[in-house]
């Protein structure tokens, strides 16, 4: 009996073990798919800050555009204005409102940050660390840690639905939590490049300097 019993305790740990290494390569072949594997992305999107009780504090909308390699455009648009533009060289934040454009070179700017997915940088997989992969009603999510321990935050966790990113969720340092949700998803739509270059007004103030040189 007890040779039965250790048997089946083993046969249970194998099979576990070949769960737990089938859901890593599905987890992080969406992943990479994503990173990697499209050339363009647009869809809506719907974000909401939660404090440590659990608490929204803020809501934005908007739009977000992904053109690879290394651009990308975050767009609010309710309640205010603001646009994050990634050209493959420069980050610019532009709020509308105040008229004041915030600019940093892309690569500094982006390490160790969840923006580093958006971007398709060929080094996100070398700043992040797969921890799993679970089911929940129709997404498969993954979950990824920086490997940084000053990234400034705990965890992020993408949502797939039929293997395509429709979720978002990033845990801060602080406690609190950003959920973003993906509507009208588009897998490698026609966009524009000029969609992704950034004019800087004439009345805007400027603050930071731009990088002038292309990033090899």
């Amino acid at each position: 009996m007890r040779r039965i019993c250790f048997a089946a305790a083993l046969l249970s740990l194998v099979v576990q073990a070949s769960a737990d290494e089938k859901a890593e390569q599905k987890g992080m072949a969406l992943v990479e798919s994503f990173v990697t594997g499209i050339e363009s992305f647009s869809g809506n999107f719907r974000q909401s800050l939660v404090d440590a009780d659990g608490v929204v504090i803020d809501e934005t909308e908007g739009t977000v555009e992904i053109l690879r390699p290394g651009r990308f455009r975050w767009d609010n648009t309710e309640p205010y204005e603001q646009w994050l533009i990634a050209d493959g060289l420069n980050i610019w934040n532009y709020d509308v409102d105040l008229e004041q454009v915030t600019v940093k070179p892309q690569a500094s700017a982006l390490s160790n940050t969840p923006a580093l997915i958006l971007s398709g940088a060929t080094d996100a997989f070398d700043q992040f660390e797969y921890i799993e992969s679970y089911q929940e009603a129709d997404y498969y999510w993954v979950r990824l840690e920086p490997r940084e321990a000053d990234a400034g935050f705990d965890r992020m966790e993408l949502g797939f639905l039929d293997e395509v990113l429709h979720r978002m969720v990033f845990f801060d340092n602080l406690g609190q939590t950003t959920l973003v949700q993906l509507e009208d998803v588009k897998v490698n739509p026609a966009l524009e490049p000029s969609r992704f270059e950034f004019e800087i007004p004439a009345y805007a103030d400027l603050i930071g300097t731009p990088a002038s040189a292309a990033i090899e």
